[in-house]
């Protein structure tokens, strides 16, 4: 089995409040929509107070030729992982001592938002002192699904290799897809929503687990399921321009979660002999407030099982793939369960589908 043993995160430097995002957003798009004004209470309903960038907000008034956008990224995204990996392998919180750099067996590397080749977990091995054998496999397109997807391939691949230890990188750098000639209503919501993170996950089997955590009690991935949806792929993605990448975001996806997830959720977790009634936490990719609030009313919630998810999305913003990264390192940090207990970790994404794991809780010390 696999254990989630250190969660390392790191964010850019430009600090924007929602508030400026807002007025960001009415420069923007007030000559495209008559009632801009009821359009820009998404900033202030959606429960978001502030968000990261790659660059300060003066930057994105202006057009970008996808060949600068995708430049920037591919230099913003290898600095971030690199600390974000750092970080990881060397958190005191997690860990009773560093994870050495070449003892990594497998790099998983998620992203959806710049475009690489050699993928960014090649270049990655050229800034950190991996071995050469280190085993690299880049996924890209799973957008917000992703972090938890990357979970579940390296649970399978831990499951193969019950010795190795495997990171999880996710970046997600989404503010360098912004096209402010696209003034569409998909664009401004997104502008309401979208924020930059990256964040690294290490997962190792039992004897690894034991050796290096610091923690009372590790979550312990006990299986997962992946589904997608027929004929739903226009719910959410990107279509791709001269400019860049352009958001596809349906309104429709909270009614999607409160109609659909359900039934995946009680299907996987009586498969594993459980039932909604005994997982303590859901360590959900927020996605937003209208999907916060579709996971709460559709799988009978309480706040407080989704307090990691509220907190991250208010600080953060949807980071697409990373957030539900953040959300595990946040959960780790200012709570805890009791060996035994169970909890769930999911996310959504383009097809549309949605990645589930669930995990219980040991004690390894």
């Amino acid at each position: 089995m696999a254990y989630i043993l250190s969660v390392g995160t790191s964010l850019p430097k430009h600090h924007v409040d929602q508030q400026a995002a807002a007025q960001f957003a009415r420069s923007q798009f007030k000559r495209s929509f008559k009632d801009i004004d009821r359009l820009l209470k998404a900033f202030n309903n959606g429960e978001i107070e502030s968000r990261q960038f790659v660059q300060s907000i003066d930057w994105y008034q202006e057009h970008h030729s996808f060949e600068e956008k995708n430049n920037l990224y591919i230099e913003k995204a290898l600095a971030h992982a690199k600390e974000a990996v750092f970080h990881c392998l060397h958190e005191t919180a997690f860990l009773t001592k560093p994870v050495p750099f070449d003892e990594i067996d497998a790099l998983f590397f998620i992203s959806s938002t710049g475009l690489s080749t050699p993928s960014l977990d090649a270049k990655l091995m050229n800034v950190l002192p991996f071995s050469p054998y280190t085993k690299r496999v880049p996924i890209w397109g799973l957008g917000c699904g992703g972090g938890a997807a990357g979970l579940s391939r390296a649970y399978e691949y831990i499951r193969a290799y019950p010795e190795a230890k495997v990171l999880v990188v996710a970046c997600e750098l989404c503010s360098l897809t912004f096209q402010p000639q696209d003034q569409s209503k998909s664009n401004l919501i997104g502008t309401s929503l979208f924020g930059d993170g990256t964040a690294a996950v290490l997962l190792t089997g039992k004897k690894a687990a034991s050796k290096y955590t610091r923690l009372k009690t590790v979550p312990k991935v006990l299986g997962t399921q992946s589904v997608t949806m027929k004929d739903s792929e226009d719910v959410m993605g990107w279509d791709f321009t001269a400019d860049g990448f352009r958001v596809i975001f349906s309104r429709d996806i909270p009614s999607l979660i409160s109609g659909w997830l359900k039934e995946q959720v009680d299907q996987f977790l009586h498969q594993l002999g459980f039932s909604t009634e005994d997982v303590s936490v859901f360590l959900a990719h927020p996605g937003g407030k209208k999907v916060i609030d579709a996971y709460l009313e559709s799988l009978s919630l309480q706040d407080h099982q989704l307090f990691s998810s509220k907190e991250v999305l208010k600080q953060h913003g949807n980071m697409s793939s990373a957030t539900v990264l953040y959300v595990i390192k946040h959960f780790l940090e200012h709570q805890s369960l009791d060996a035994g207990q169970v909890g769930l970790c999911g996310a959504l994404g383009p097809g549309f589908s949605s990645e589930l794991l669930l995990m219980k809780w040991e004690g390894l010390s």
